[in-house]
């Protein structure tokens, strides 16, 4: 990587900062107009609301020297998050994923655009060294491409070595790993293996239902942790439904709360991820209400990151609900 970063950090988040472009409900998002586009990422979401909430972070990943670059750069800075360790490619431009809008507001991840011939920056990552921190948020998207896979592989064992403690948020995503697959399809098994080794060392793991079933053939979040050699904390989300989870010898079960208004639940589960990791320190069940709180209040604006809460939004919001 190009720089090392000084002075302490909560958390790492390692990953993909990208364009979501919205195409018109029921439109085509590759041809149609009018297009929004959102910038997001499930790693650059989760730093930006850390960096709201108070939590010292830094983003690693890679970028295209082009306007979204620019784009994120200026956002991070905006936030407070450290970019010593964001890289820039001069070859590659940054990722724009096409999402397909239906006239009810479901969304869906239909492809990507902008890239060239010579592939996307976030598959070119290399690795480099890390700075100490509590924590080392990873998806799995990263696998799906060769350089980048290594890079993540060598972050994963340097975390290993400095005693951090990886947070994993599964985030399937087929289209990452196959342009062609349909964008409901589970993992195959050369992806279930690939992704397995990240299961294998998280200390928390964060999945939504459908993948925990994948992955694991259940949804309980103590027979998850069960299965694994680590006995990581696990969380599994399942939309609007109650958030199931198993936080060491602890488990419960957390409601959504619903926010005052609801705009758009882009980036809720990222808000929630954020939320947990700001409050680690507390109870399970604080953990869980304060991460439940960062979630729904995202979907009161448009976007993932613009409608983000600080600390004192979430307190205020969590005193005028039972």
């Amino acid at each position: 990587m190009e720089s090392e970063m000084t002075g302490p950090c909560s958390v790492v988040c390692l990953g993909e900062a990208l364009i979501d472009r919205l195409g018109p409900p029921g439109g085509d998002p590759a041809v149609d107009l009018p297009v929004d586009d959102c910038l997001g990422g499930a790693p650059a979401n989760v730093a930006c609301g850390l960096a709201r909430l108070g939590t010292p972070v830094a983003f690693v990943g890679r970028l295209g020297r082009d306007a979204i670059g620019e784009a994120f750069g200026s956002l991070f800075t905006e936030r407070d998050v450290d970019t010593a360790l964001l890289q820039r490619d001069a070859e590659r431009p940054s990722r724009i994923v096409l999402v397909h809008r239906s006239h009810d507001g479901e969304r869906q991840f239909q492809g990507f655009a902008g890239n060239e011939g010579a592939g996307f920056a976030d598959q070119a990552l290399e690795p480099g060294p890390l700075p100490q921190a509590h924590w080392l948020l990873i998806g799995t998207l990263l696998l799906a491409a060769p350089v980048s896979a290594a890079a993540l592989r060598a972050a994963l064992r340097q975390a290993q070595s400095q005693g951090t403690a990886i947070a994993l948020d599964v985030n399937w995503r087929p289209t990452f790993w196959d342009e062609t697959a349909d964008p409901c399809a589970g993992p195959s098994l050369a992806s279930k293996a690939e992704i397995q080794p990240l299961l294998d060392q998280a200390a928390l793991i964060k999945l939504a239902r459908e993948e925990a079933f994948w992955f694991f053939n259940t949804d309980d979040p103590g027979a998850i942790q069960q299965a694994l050699s680590q006995r990581p904390d696990v969380v599994v989300t399942d939309g609007a439904a109650p958030v199931r989870w198993q936080l060491g010898a602890e488990s419960g079960q957390q409601l959504a709360f619903r926010p005052p208004t609801v705009v758009d639940t882009t980036g809720a589960g990222d808000a929630f991820t954020a939320g947990l990791l700001h409050r680690w320190r507390t109870t399970p069940v604080e953990r869980m209400r304060f991460a439940a709180a960062s979630g729904a209040l995202v979907c009161g604006g448009a976007g993932g990151i613009d409608p983000q809460p600080t600390e004192a939004q979430v307190e205020r919001f969590l005193g005028g609900v039972s």
